[in-house]
């Protein structure tokens, strides 16, 4: 389901054209015709590319190279308009394929204006096929890949990233009219209240990007009285997505995780361990990851899963234990498509 960017230009050694369906066949032909390259090293697979010249556009000016330039085999005049041929016959059958998602550039043009309008097209935000404004809350234990998802999702489609945790935190650093309301449980490490949070988070979901874009929702609610209170200050999710991980999978993901105090960089002793036996004798793990409080995070979690998924009754519940841009997949096409029904 995720777009790609394709270029359909003749086949090489054709130089100079993505997608001349304008162009004079002629001119294309005489313009490939004088297309030369230096003898000075070889031409093939795994050998230095000759330098390459062209008669009319980039001639040298120096007398030693000219004489020794040579014209490269296939692309005679004859033998283009062959290629052009087939070509032309191809790419009309082909761009049909692709309604959606087709950028046709003419290459008519300087190469780096071509260039600067297929670099704008791949980075332009996609808007997604959902007949609605995605609101989306995804659900998980710690550890599921929430946080994946909802980036991915964000950079896709430009849906505000909204984590609940990090709105708490960010109140508290940006010293805002909430800091002082959160900051004692913070430093007790207890929980924030309810009414709290949704005060920073109504201020976050109420914002105009979010209203016209639309969000997805991670870190809230984790239960049943939560659920109810964010459908109380009048959010309700559209979609709804549990990601389900056995506790083996997310105890290999979290409890390998390491810090280096010193550089600060990040590090997972199984995926990616670091490069020296010096760094990896002075890295640390946050507490947070020993695995028995993962345990107990995660059965806080799927003590309310039923309640929060009787809540949601039109939840979709997916394996998170694959690859991410698998569950990915999973989520876009649950966004588009229409929900399933139900049985009572």
């Amino acid at each position: 389901m995720l777009e790609q960017l394709l270029i359909h230009q003749p086949k090489d050694p054709i130089p100079f054209m993505i997608n001349h369906l304008q162009r004079d066949n002629d001119y294309d032909g005489a313009q490939h015709a004088a297309h030369q390259t230096g003898s000075g090293a070889p031409v093939g697979r795994g050998l230095r590319q000759a330098e390459v010249y062209h008669t009319t556009f980039d001639w040298p000016p120096e007398s030693e190279i000219q004489n020794r330039l040579m014209v490269p085999a296939g692309i005679s005049e004859g033998e283009t308009a062959l290629k052009l041929l087939e070509y032309h016959r191809n790419i009309t059958r082909i761009l049909p394929s692709y309604p959606k998602i087709l950028k046709v550039i003419p290459a008519d043009q300087p190469c780096v204006d071509v260039f600067s309008q297929a670099l704008t097209y791949v980075q332009s935000i996609h808007r997604s096929n959902a007949p609605f404004t995605p609101r989306v809350l995804l659900c998980g234990p710690v550890g599921s890949g929430k946080s994946l998802q909802a980036a991915l999702l964000a950079q896709k489609y430009g849906l505000v990233n909204v984590c609940c945790g990090q709105l708490l935190k960010e109140a508290v650093a940006d010293k805002s009219k909430y800091c002082e309301m959160i900051l004692p449980f913070f430093e007790k490490e207890t929980a924030v209240p309810d009414s709290i949070i949704m005060k920073v988070l109504s201020q976050r979901l109420d914002q105009q990007d979010c209203v016209e874009r639309g969000w997805v929702l991670h870190g809230f609610p984790r239960d049943l009285d939560q659920a109810h209170v964010l459908d109380s200050w009048g959010y309700k999710p559209n979609r709804v997505f549990f990601l389900n991980v056995p506790f083996d999978s997310i105890a290999e993901r979290l409890t390998l995780r390491r810090t280096d105090p010193v550089t600060g960089e990040r590090y997972h002793l199984m995926y990616k361990p670091p490069p020296t036996m010096e760094i990896q004798a002075r890295l640390l793990q946050n507490p947070k990851d020993a695995e028995e409080r993962i345990k107990l995070r995660m059965d806080l979690f799927y003590r309310s899963a039923a309640d929060l998924e009787q809540f949601y009754r039109q939840a979709i519940t997916l394996n998170g234990d694959q690859d991410p841009y698998t569950v990915f997949e999973y989520i876009e096409s649950g966004i588009i498509n229409p929900l399933p029904k139900k049985v009572p």
